[in-house]
């Protein structure tokens, strides 16, 4: 949006009646679907201050710097974390299967997807906003390059529960995986035990802008997502002897 912005300002400053089309603005009325942009390129298209070619290459432009913006339209927190995260992930991972009591006898809804009739898979997933933003969630949605701080909390993760962790890491522009066995999370520095009280062997981990380099070793295309999970499970199988 910012970049969307920065492109608009700069034809409005170079119209003849600038100020009076910034006046306009300031005090325009918005109900979906006519807002401030669909406004100011309408306004330019009328004033041949923008062609019809250049108004779809901004279009176009927009899009692929925003492609996964509508993630960050979903409020529910569980339409997010376990319909559309979950989802996103079996479309890239068909090998991936729900558990249930039937293939898991001690299975009572602890993690999330199971492999190879062995791997116990549990996946987290949040969005990068401004984090010094109150806006809605696309508003402070961030891309890739931004610069701005963001504060991506993978909360109630419960080690014990999985040999396994995928995180998805949600950006306008990108989405970004992290594969990591269970006992790299319980031993990782950043991980906090005892989210809330009483709740044993939960906690939660914050992903950063400041940190998020740190583990740059887990993260995985998503064309390598199923067998970065074999290796992770083998790396805890490992680490527990």
């Amino acid at each position: 949006m910012e970049k969307l912005r920065a492109q608009l300002d700069e034809l409005i400053s170079r119209l003849e009646n600038e100020t009076e089309l910034r006046q306009r603005l300031d005090d325009l009325l918005s109900v979906f679907p006519f807002n401030e942009y669909e406004y100011i390129i309408s306004t330019l298209l009328g004033l041949d201050k923008l062609s019809l070619d250049e108004y779809y290459e901004l279009r176009d432009e927009y899009i692929s710097r925003n492609m996964f913006l509508y993630v960050f339209e979903i409020s529910a927190p569980r339409g997010f974390g376990e319909t559309w995260a979950q989802g996103h992930l079996k479309e890239l991972v068909p090998e991936l299967v729900k558990p249930s009591r039937k293939r898991d006898h001690n299975y009572s809804g602890q993690y999330d997807f199971y492999l190879d009739e062995k791997i116990r898979i549990e996946v987290k997933a949040s969005r990068a906003v401004d984090f010094n933003s109150r806006e809605s969630l696309p508003v402070k949605a961030l891309s890739s390059d931004s610069n701005k701080s963001f504060d991506m909390n993978f909360q109630q993760t419960k080690p014990a529960c999985c040999d396994v962790f995928i995180w998805v890491g949600v950006w306008r522009d990108v989405i970004r995986y992290w594969v990591l066995s269970s006992d790299e999370v319980a031993n990782n520095k950043y991980f906090s035990k005892g989210q809330h009280r009483g709740n044993v062997g939960e906690g939660q981990l914050h992903l950063k802008d400041d940190n998020i380099s740190e583990f740059a070793e887990y993260e995985v295309k998503p064309n390598c997502l199923l067998g970065a999970i074999r290796e992770a499970y083998q790396r805890q199988m490992k680490s527990q002897g």
